[in-house]
């Protein structure tokens, strides 16, 4: 990170997203990615627009021939933390396409003339990229119990809508917008999942059944569950180069599979964990 970044960060952070100098009166936020390579956060102060209930940034990196760092990293992991300085949450990343980016764009030249000066120095279209809020689906429950139902709660919110997205997936005008969409948000469901089931199978489940001894089977049942859900992850994400024939299929049976293994592992796990207390 800059020197330049770190200190506009830094102050931001302070100041409840307030910043003087250059950015004084203007609006910005602080977004956090993960490195596309590396996993690791990195925080970016960056302007931003709203449109249609939306908040828009934009990856002119002052019009310099490349996208910026950020940029490539959310469309390796779309899901994101978004600082406004009232308030931080979690965002999947969806940059806009074909007619709907040029309207957004137009948008916010016309609000910031700026943007326009860089795209004028670029051969590359400059990304406009909507940060669309997930859905928190909270319990009623505290505890570890309480966070598992959460956890559950925010993959089927997410798969809904990737089914969702499958299903109207269109031919012609608007096919790259959607797609893009559908592509981010099955790829925030998949990586959310994928980290999901590694913690239960390294952490979680040995704890337990350190505890349940009488529970090794069901946890033997349960990974090779994690194991069959794995697969068809792996080839949701490979499909996604081409989302045509099958792919909604394919969806539907992630979700067949995911439902049936939600409901069966909250039987069993909600009242261990529920008598854990913690």
């Amino acid at each position: 990170m800059s020197s330049f970044n770190h200190a506009v960060i830094e102050e931001f952070r302070a100041n409840a997203g307030q910043v003087g100098g250059p950015f004084e009166g203007s609006e910005l936020i602080l977004l956090t990615t993960s490195g596309a390579r590396s996993g690791k956060p990195h925080t970016v102060p960056l302007g931003c627009a709203r449109g249609d209930g939306e908040l828009l940034v934009v990856a002119s990196a002052a019009g310099a021939d490349r996208h910026p760092a950020w940029y490539h990293n959310l469309l390796a992991l779309p899901l994101v933390q978004v600082e406004t300085g009232a308030e931080e949450y979690e965002a999947v990343a969806v940059p806009a396409e074909g007619a709907r980016r040029d309207a957004l764009f137009a948008r916010i030249v016309r609000a910031e003339p700026g943007y326009g000066e860089y795209q004028a120095r670029t051969r590359r279209v400059i990304p406009v990229v909507a940060l669309q809020r997930t859905h928190e689906v909270p319990s009623q429950e505290g505890g570890i119990a309480g966070k598992l139902l959460d956890v559950h709660g925010w993959l089927r919110a997410q798969l809904a809508l990737v089914r969702e997205l499958a299903r109207e997936e269109p031919s012609g005008v608007g096919a790259a917008s959607l797609g893009l969409q559908l592509r981010q948000h099955c790829l925030a469901f998949c990586h959310s999942l994928e980290f999901h089931h590694r913690s239960e199978d390294a952490d979680l489940f040995p704890y337990l059944e350190q505890q349940h001894p009488h529970m090794r089977e069901f946890f033997r049942r349960i990974g090779a569950e994690h194991r069959v859900i794995a697969r068809l992850q792996e080839e949701l994400v490979r499909a996604l180069d081409a989302p045509g024939a099958g792919f909604s299929e394919r969806v539907e049976r992630m979700s067949r599979e995911l439902e049936a293994h939600l409901d069966g592992e909250e039987a069993q796990l909600l009242p261990v964990l529920r008598a854990l207390g913690a």
